[in-house]
């Protein structure tokens, strides 16, 4: 125990200088169940069974490495491309915990809908996994109580399930923009079915897990679309105690999906009701969207900021109030008056306002309660409903808000649900969002390509590259005995 507790020592001033001067300990790396393919790579990504979640970097070329080393890869043969559009349902969930830890008997089935459905690609994010203590916040993460989270998530999402889920059906994705329609049962990718019929376990894999401090964003897909995802990366921008600490700031993780890149923020922004606090909230998305910068990669065309993306969501605890008196906002709540609070929401003018922090993002209509703040394991909002109920002594005044929030921006993202869940596990209410996704993709070769392809890999052309090397050696025999019979006369 004393020699632990002289090699902690040693080591607090090494964590702490790190952390103020925002060396990037780390922050590449990440956890997922399978190493991403090279890009340009012409065999498949590995695909056998759920392997054990296993740490990989990307430091293929660093941000500050020469770029002629990373022109200096192998390029495939130019040839024409063909695209298509495909179409992904996808699944984002963002939920402050408050530091409780998750119990062994937490079911996330409601949360993430594995019971009515099954999505292409989900993408959870999660707030104060840890509290945000000094000790967690100077220290190494505790990288155990994400692991545990995604067990949870692991079990969830691959436990099968006897309702007739619903998905999209890939083959219906014919490259329009229109929005698709649930009418009954669709074909769902995941969803296995042994020789009699019945229903075998899901099969979705962790694409990448990166924790930092209390911010934890994991990503999973479908198993069968595990090998379409390439070039996964993370960047990691605190924004918290002296602008550089972890307690706040943002989790970004980004990767290819075919030929479109992907980019996800989990934000957790600067908290307090206050005048001004505002203030402080669009300085910190302001500094997550300029510092985060993602690797290079093998590829220079690989986007390294947010904002150039083709598809970007962002979510999280944004922490943006409702600017109006407690008691008008706790009127407007019991009434259900949701239009008229939105008219005061603190995000909703910095996204439609001229020069807004989110400017250019976008939201779904929101028709749902306000998730912060309630009494943990309860459904009381914090001092309110009078007695028992009412303001504890030296409780701070915490009106309600929409503090938990998803934005998107870019082309052929399309959202279809944005709702809240119920659980009662911490002080805020997850909420979560679907959205149809376009992905582009290289379209199979021409008919006649592929026969010609087929027919160099094949047999026949073995035989008839044998058939011609022996007509070959004939004519040389012939040509030669011709000569030597010459020589001969």
């Amino acid at each position: 125990m004393p020699e632990n507790r002289r090699q902690a020592e040693v080591l607090w001033p090494r964590l702490v200088a790190n952390k103020l001067f925002r060396k990037p300990s780390g922050s590449h790396a990440f956890v997922a169940d399978f190493p991403m393919a090279a890009e340009h790579d012409d065999f498949d990504q590995f695909d056998g069974g759920a392997a054990p979640a296993a740490e990989f970097v990307d430091d293929d070329c660093s941000p500050d490495a020469d770029a002629d080393s990373c022109r200096r890869v192998k390029r495939p043969w130019p040839r024409q491309r063909e695209n298509k559009t495909l179409k992904y349902r996808l699944f984002t969930s963002t939920w402050n915990v408050g530091g409780v830890a998750p119990p062994d008997d937490l079911d996330l089935a409601d949360c993430l809908d594995t019971r009515n459905a099954a999505y292409d690609i989900y993408v959870l994010g999660f707030q104060e996994v840890v509290p945000l203590s000094a000790r967690n916040v100077l220290g190494a993460d505790k990288k155990r109580v994400g692991m545990r989270w995604n067990e949870l998530i692991r079990a969830a999402l691959n436990r099968s399930s006897a309702a007739p889920p619903s998905s999209h059906d890939q083959r219906d994705a014919k490259g329009g923009g229109g929005e698709t329609t649930r009418q009954g049962p669709q074909k769902v990718h995941p969803v296995r079915r042994d020789g009699g019929g019945a229903e075998l376990a899901r099969d979705y894999r962790c694409v990448v897990s990166k924790q930092m401090v209390g911010i934890l964003l994991t990503v999973w897909v479908r198993g069968d679309l595990s090998r379409f995802v390439r070039h996964a990366s993370v960047s990691c921008v605190g924004c918290g105690v002296m602008g550089c600490l972890g307690n706040k700031g943002a989790v970004s993780v980004r990767f290819r999906l075919h030929d479109t890149s992907f980019c996800f923020v989990c934000c957790h922004l600067a908290s307090g009701g206050r005048d001004g606090d505002e203030a402080h909230r669009n300085s910190d998305a302001t500094e997550i969207l300029s510092r985060t910068t993602f690797p290079r990669g093998h590829s220079l065309n690989l986007p390294r900021k947010i904002l150039h993306h083709d598809r970007v969501i962002l979510l999280g605890d944004l922490n943006y109030r409702i600017s109006l008196p407690e008691a008008k906002t706790r009127l407007l709540v019991e009434r259900q008056d949701w239009k008229a609070l939105l008219e005061y929401d603190q995000l909703r003018s910095e996204v439609v306002s001229e020069g807004g922090a989110f400017r250019g993002w976008s939201e779904g209509a929101v028709t749902f309660s306000p998730t912060y703040k309630y009494y943990p394991n309860s459904d009381t909002y914090c001092g309110g409903g009078g007695g028992a109920q009412g303001r504890r002594k030296g409780e701070k005044r915490r009106a309600p808000a929409w503090c938990d929030r998803i934005l998107w921006r870019g082309e052929g993202v399309k959202q279809k649900q944005y709702d809240r869940c119920e659980s009662r596990l911490s002080d805020h209410r997850p909420v979560r969002a679907v959205f149809d996704v376009e992905a582009e993709a290289e379209a199979e070769a021409p008919r006649n390509l592929n026969s010609l392809r087929s027919f160099f890999m094949s047999e026949r052309f073995d035989g008839a590259r044998s058939a011609a090397a022996d007509l070959l050696r004939k004519d040389d025999y012939t040509s030669s005995s011709s000569a030597r019979f010459g020589d001969t006369m």
